[in-house]
Parts: structure tokens; C-alpha cells; sequence
């Protein structure tokens, strides 16, 4: 029955509208009875839904405002105000109506994600291509993407080439070109070309099903200003019938009673801190940001200070082998660097994968299985290779193992450093055979997305990395950073933002949500740039970046501060009309009809105040412009 009721709210609030409308049309002919029987039936019919919703609330001992509209309206009937009982239901059941639907518009980015959803996909089973639901696909399948074809799955491609728009996963526009060996996910689509991928993740495991799930997840988590709302709504409800009381006891006036107890409800107090979140969340999923909650949102907009690690953060994470020098001469530099590549098959640090990289653009055979390997974190690897005692890493593992460096390499790592190389050296059987310089470029979009952030608030940029000190000054430099630290471990880096946190700042880490795991968690605000959504950024990180673009960043923050500033608007906006409408009620010139009109009214104007943070810009077009040229000016 309740259900039911509910199913048909919108037709209930039409009829008991068509109701009044007639009872009010009749009564201009005299017709009082008729007049009245109208108005009672309408307030009856407007009146069962709230009545319900009461009811249910005061039986888990809350003391909601329904209850407190459904005692206002049983006051007007006993009192036999009866065009102001069916005007109070009837507004507070249409005004229901349209905070339903307006709210729903402000989930609407997450609607479109998932709308966006893959419905069918069409696999090779059998050696036949058959089309069957996304769900149905298993992992290992091939799957065959046309021109125009929303990509089902996430995977890998194996045969063709496209122009793919990534804008429900990334944010991004732009459409990316994919080749052979690149990533794909699920609910992109494919605008020009044609694709077979192998499934790698599907159903409920892509990365498209966890953006949705996580966006859903965020609307759903409280801001401290909400939790705070909620729980002083639980006692301000309470105490507005108190109140009321005392306002019947001190004047006698029934109806000013009855009217103070309905213009008192605290229904845009409530609605309006909410919807900003739910917005600001839905508009940051729309931008290719992942903002976890209300929460996060709020201490964002606190944050005073940034920091960032270098590699695949400040610069594009895609380094490129730009030396080799080879010390002992027993090897030559290909087989040298078949050792090395070898060696780092068993490391996921980014370098290591730029070594394998360079070794198989030179067409070197490094697929073998390598013994007694042991990764040591901030330094690099040891490892077996061939009968080999292979050391790879940096100054301090070599100091460490006891190998010895000359001035001669020494002076050659300082100059290869000060060009903005990172120098990696490598020993086999306790002697230096060779280095490789390693080079990063800064990110195209750092500079303006820093200063845009430093425009919007931000005190402080630090940066903290692993490198070398002069790569470190160079960029430093680049970016104009108040300061950075290098040569650091990863414990270094949670120490440093320890003592930022017990000085005082608010502090946000950025970082690529793998090696700097442990900082990103012990800052006030975790950032992970998503590399197009890998697991562990989506899920260790406060704030994903789907793009892997600064941008966005800068977007995020300015959508943080944005959204506060919208539920502190809201909440006096809220606060602001109850006041007026109050004072209107004791001096007599706000009426119980005219007074709920501006109540809800003004439950309608919070809703629509925050609904302007769907279409918020923190002018990322024009920032784009302007790192475009930043980047032809260098």
C-alpha cells in the first residue's frame, strides 16, 4: 500500500491541486459546504503521503518534517482552515515533487557514465564472430571493435589501430590514437578505425564499472558540514514543536502556533549541503576527476600546501634512454644492455621499464628467467643474470654494496645530471661496467595548472622525489617550485609531510599511487594521477586524476572550494529565511499558505543555487590555451 502510494505521489499532488482549484472556484458562488468538502478532500489526498513518511519516522524516534507539516495540518483542519490545510499538504507534496526532480538532475553525470555503458560486445568463439551481452564475455576473449563501437571490456590490442574517445574514463575530449599493445577500457568508444583486443578485466573489474561504482560511493559519503546539519536538525525539529508550544501557551493564538511549527522546519537546511555535494562530485566525474566523498571534498578546499613527486607526476612519467657509457670493457654496450634489461624484468620501477624498453627497440633477446632477485626500495635491484652478480640502481646502493666509483665517474654522473639525466649505474661482479642516462620531459600543462592552483589559494609547492639534485633543481626551476628535496626514500618522503602536517598546513600529496603509496596516505589529501585508472591509484588515493593531466588538478581544487563555498550559501540562504519568515509570523504579517509558499520556494533556490556547479569551469580551456603556449615558448 505505502509503495503504491508513493508509485502515484505526482498523480496525488495533481489532484489535490484540481481539488483546491475547484474548491476555491466554487466557493466565489457562495457554495461554503461544497467549498469546504473540496478543500478537506484535497488536504486529505495531498496529506497521505506525508502522513506515512511521518509515521514511519516517528516509529524509529525521529522527529522528521513531515511530522511536523502533518501536525500543522491536522492544527489547520481542528481550527477549520481549510484552504490553508490542503494549501500546506499540496505545496509541501509538490514542493517533494520537485526536489525530487530537480535532485535528480543533479546526478546527472553519473547518469550519462552510465548510460554510457556497453550494452553487447562481439567476440571470436569458435573461429566465428557472434554478438552476445557484455557480461558474457570472458576473460581471454577476442574482441572485435569497429568504427563507432563502444569498447566492452578493458584489455590490449592485438590486430589494428584507432582513434578511440576516452572522455568517460579520462575526462579527456581529445580523441587518443591506439595502436598495437596500448590499453583500452571499457565505455570509450571508438570514433575512427577498427580494433581486436584481448578481455583483461570485465564486468564489475573494469575500470569503467569501478568509476561508476566509486562515483556512486562519493555521492553517497557525507561532508562534515552535512554530518553536522544532520545532527542538528535532530534537535532543532524537536525544538521548533517546544517552541511552538510555548508560542500557543504565551499568546493563545492557535493558528500563529501552527504557523510558527510549518515555517520552522528546517527543509532547506537540510537539502542544501547535500546537494552541493552531490553535484560538485557528479561535475568533478564529468572532468575525468575522481573525488572520494564529502569528506574529501571539504579538507581539499583546506589544503594550503602541495606536494608533488617528480617522475610521472611533474614530468610525463615516460622517460627515455638518452646515453650509454660503458666502463668496463670486457662488454660491449648492446650486451651490456641486454644484461641490464634482463636484470630489470624483475623490477616495476619506471626506469627499469625504460631500460627493457630501449632493449627491445634495439631488437636484444632479454626474455630469459633470471635467479635471486631482490628489489631494494629507493636504491634499486640485485639480481643474478647469466652467472652474473648484477648491482643496478643509484650512487647510494652502489656506496652501499662497497663498489667503487672514480672521479672520473663521478664527474661524468654530475654532467649527465646538470643536462637533467638521471644516471643509473650498474656493477657485475662487484665492478662498475657501465651507466645509462635516463630523461624525463616536464608535463606540458604543469606550469599553468601550478599557477592557476597557486592563484585559487595554494601557499606552498614542495616537490620530493628520489632523483638526483640537479635533475631536481632543473625542474624545480622549471615550474618555479618553492622548494624541493631529492635523493630521498620513500620513508623520507612520509617523514617530510609528518612534520608539514605538525606545522600546521593542510597538505595534499601527489604522486603516481604505487611507489609513493605511503605519503599519499599520510597526507591530509591523497592524489593519485590514474595512468587511465589503474587499480591501486583508484583505490589508495583521496583524488583520482583519469587523465593523468594537471589540469585537472587544478580543476578539482577550484571545484573543492567551489562546492564549500556553495553549501556555506546555502546554509545561510536556509537559515536566513527561516529568520524572516519567523519574524513575519510573530508580528503578524506572514500567514500559514504564504509563509509554507516561501519555505518551500526556498527549498527550491538552495537546490537550484547548488545545481550551479554542474556547469562549473575553473577556466581549464583557457588554462589549456595557455600551457599550449607556455610549451612553444620553451
Amino acid at each position: 500500500m505505502v509503495a503504491i502510494i508513493q508509485k502515484y505521489k505526482q498523480l496525488l499532488t495533481a489532484i489535490s491541486f484540481t481539488f483546491i482549484a475547484l474548491g476555491i472556484f466554487l466557493g466565489i458562488f457562495g457554495e461554503q459546504m461544497i467549498k469546504n468538502s473540496f478543500l478537506i478532500f484535497a488536504t486529505v489526498i495531498a496529506g497521505i503521503p506525508i502522513f506515512i513518511k511521518a509515521y514511519q519516522a516517528l516509529r524509529m524516534k525521529v522527529f522528521s518534517i513531515e511530522l511536523l507539516v502533518t501536525i500543522a495540518i491536522t492544527g489547520a483542519l481542528f481550527i477549520q482552515e481549510f484552504i490553508e490545510s490542503s494549501v500546506v499538504a499540496f505545496l509541501f507534496l509538490f514542493g517533494d515533487y520537485l526536489e525530487a526532480r530537480t535532485l535528480e538532475r543533479t546526478r546527472s553525470s553519473l547518469r550519462e557514465l552510465m548510460d554510457m555503458a556497453p550494452q553487447e560486445a562481439h567476440v571470436i568463439r569458435n573461429g566465428t564472430t557472434m554478438k552476445i551481452p557484455v557480461e558474457e564475455v570472458a576473460v581471454g576473449e577476442r574482441v572485435l571493435i569497429h568504427s563507432g563501437g563502444k569498447i566492452p571490456v578493458d584489455g590490449k590490442i592485438i590486430t589494428g589501430s584507432a582513434s578511440i574517445n576516452e572522455a568517460t574514463v579520462t575526462g579527456e575530449s581529445i580523441p587518443a590514437a591506439k595502436k598495437v599493445n596500448d590499453d583500452v577500457f571499457s565505455g570509450t568508444i571508438v570514433d575512427q578505425g577498427y580494433i581486436e583486443m584481448i578481455a583483461e578485466k570485465v564486468g564489475d573489474d573494469t575500470t569503467f564499472a569501478k568509476i561508476i561504482e566509486l562515483v556512486e560511493e562519493a555521492q553517497d559519503s557525507k561532508s562534515q558540514t552535512e554530518k553536522f546539519l544532520n545532527k542538528f536538525s535532530h534537535i532543532y525539529t524537536p525544538a521548533v514543536v517546544v517552541l511552538s508550544a510555548i508560542v500557543y501557551i504565551l499568546l493563545q493564538d492557535l493558528h500563529m502556533a501552527i504557523t510558527f511549527l510549518v515555517i520552522a522546519c528546517p527543509g532547506a537546511l537540510v537539502i542544501g549541503a547535500p546537494v552541493s555535494n552531490v553535484t560538485g562530485i557528479g561535475n568533478g566525474a564529468k572532468h575525468g576527476v575522481l573525488i572520494k566523498g564529502g569528506e574529501v571534498m571539504d579538507r581539499l578546499s583546506k589544503v594550503d600546501t602541495v606536494v608533488f613527486d617528480k617522475t610521472g607526476t611533474l614530468t610525463k612519467g615516460k622517460p627515455e634512454v638518452t646515453a650509454m657509457k660503458v666502463w668496463d670493457p670486457q662488454f660491449q654496450e648492446d650486451k651490456l644492455l641486454q644484461i641490464i634489461a634482463k636484470a630489470e624484468l624483475i623490477s616495476e620501477h619506471h626506469l627499469g621499464k625504460t631500460i627493457v624498453k630501449e632493449a627491445i627497440s634495439r631488437n636484444l633477446l632479454i626474455n630469459e628467467h633470471v635467479g635471486n632477485g631482490e628489489i631494494i626500495k629507493g636504491k634499486g635491484i640485485k639480481v643474478v643474470v647469466e652467472g652474473w652478480e648484477v648491482s643496478i640502481g643509484n650512487e647510494s646502493l652502489m656506496r652501499e654494496e662497497d663498489i667503487i666509483l672514480n672521479e672520473a665517474m663521478l664527474l661524468y654522473k654530475e654532467g649527465q645530471e646538470k643536462k637533467g639525466n638521471t644516471v643509473v649505474f650498474t656493477a657485475i661482479n662487484g665492478k662498475i661496467a657501465g651507466t645509462i642516462s635516463i630523461a624525463d620531459q616536464v608535463r606540458e600543462d604543469a606550469y599553468m595548472a601550478l599557477q592557476k592552483m597557486r592563484n585559487d589559494g595554494i601557499k606552498q609547492m614542495i616537490m620530493l622525489t628520489g632523483d638526483n639534485r640537479h635533475t631536481a633543481a632543473l625542474v624545480a626551476r622549471k615550474l618555479n617550485l618553492d622548494s624541493f628535496h631529492a635523493e630521498l626514500l620513500p620513508e623520507d618522503k612520509v617523514n617530510y609531510i609528518k612534520q608539514l602536517k605538525h606545522a600546521g598546513h593542510t597538505v595534499a600529496m601527489a604522486g603516481d599511487g604505487i611507489n609513493d603509496a605511503p605519503a599519499i596516505a599520510t597526507a591530509d589529501i591523497g592524489l593519485a594521477m590514474g595512468d587511465g585508472g589503474t587499480d591501486i591509484s583508484m583505490e589508495t588515493a583521496d583524488v583520482v586524476l583519469m587523465a593523468d593531466k594537471l589540469t585537472q588538478f587544478s580543476h578539482a581544487y577550484a571545484l573543492a572550494k567551489a562546492t564549500i563555498r556553495n553549501m556555506k550559501q546555502n546554509t545561510w540562504i536556509a537559515i536566513g529565511t527561516v529568520f524572516l519568515l519567523l519574524l513575519g509570523v510573530l508580528n503578524g504579517s506572514v500567514h500559514l499558505a504564504s509563509g509554507m509558499f516561501i519555505h518551500e520556494a526556498s527549498v527550491l533556490l538552495v537546490i537550484l543555487n547548488g545545481m550551479r556547479l554542474i556547469r562549473f569551469k575553473s577556466g581549464m580551456s583557457q588554462l589549456k590555451k595557455q600551457a599550449t603556449k607556455f610549451q612553444l615558448q620553451r
